[in-house]
This record gives structure tokens, C-alpha cells and sequence, in this order.
């Protein structure tokens, strides 16, 4: 018999992207199957490209907030890969919105990585204070 598990029971699942700092950049690991889903398994930012992060726990993942690129899109439910959104790239790998943080980039290829990590307060000090930014 297969029974239906609600899509907000994943509380056991692992966070979607680990985030660590190595010397000059910024390790975003792409977790479980969002690597298939999202079609990235990691980003490597240099810090010097990043302006800061902020936590937002409700991102705009309906129906019409962008055009996805690549990757996989349900509105309102789940959102991983490139999408294209106000004239840039945006890479998104959230479930969870209450756990997304926002990162803003330059002179990369994405303008910001919209993410779900396990803890967004701890992620967004880590980011901020490795780049010497603040929220943006």
C-alpha cells in the first residue's frame, strides 16, 4: 500500500545547501537529491564577489516570480536550478522558505543564490562576517 506523506513533512531531511568558507571562497554544496533537481551539486564564490546575505523566510516562489532556466520549478512548493528573474539570474534551491537566506553577488554569473540552509540566522553571520558585509 503506498501512503501520502505531506510535502511539509520533512522536517528529517537534511538542509538543502551546506555552506563552508575555504581561504578566498564561499563553498555552497548542493545536498541529496537537489542535485539532480537544481542541475548544480556545488558554487564556488569568491568573497571578494559577494556583497552580503540576509535571511527571507518567504521568498517569492509562485507562480509568475520568474522564468526557470534549468532545473525544476512547483509553484509554491518547491523551487531548484537557474531562473530568470527582473533582467538576472538567480539560482534557487529553497523547499522550506521559512530556512532561505539571499545571498547578493557581483561579477558572477548569478545576481543573487536564493537558498535553504539549516540554520539562516548562523549562515547569514557566516557570510556577512567573512565578506565584511551586513545585510543588504
Amino acid at each position: 500500500m503506498i501512503s501520502y506523506i505531506p510535502i511539509t513533512a520533512r522536517k528529517w531531511r537534511e538542509a538543502m545547501v551546506e555552506i563552508r568558507i575555504e581561504g578566498n571562497k564561499a563553498i555552497f554544496e548542493v545536498r541529496g537529491w537537489d542535485k539532480l533537481w537544481s542541475l548544480r551539486s556545488q558554487l564556488q564564490i569568491p568573497l571578494s564577489h559577494i556583497k552580503g546575505a540576509h535571511a527571507d523566510p518567504e521568498p517569492a516562489m509562485g507562480w509568475f516570480q520568474g522564468l526557470k532556466i534549468a532545473g525544476t520549478d512547483l509553484p509554491n512548493i518547491f523551487r531548484a536550478g537557474t531562473f530568470y528573474q527582473q533582467g538576472e539570474l538567480v539560482f534557487w534551491d529553497v523547499h522550506e522558505p521559512e530556512n532561505t537566506i539571499v545571498i547578493e553577488l557581483e561579477h558572477e554569473r548569478y545576481k543573487k543564490l536564493i537558498i535553504e540552509v539549516a540554520d539562516p540566522k548562523q549562515e547569514v553571520e557566516k557570510i556577512n562576517g567573512s565578506v565584511g558585509g551586513t545585510r543588504v
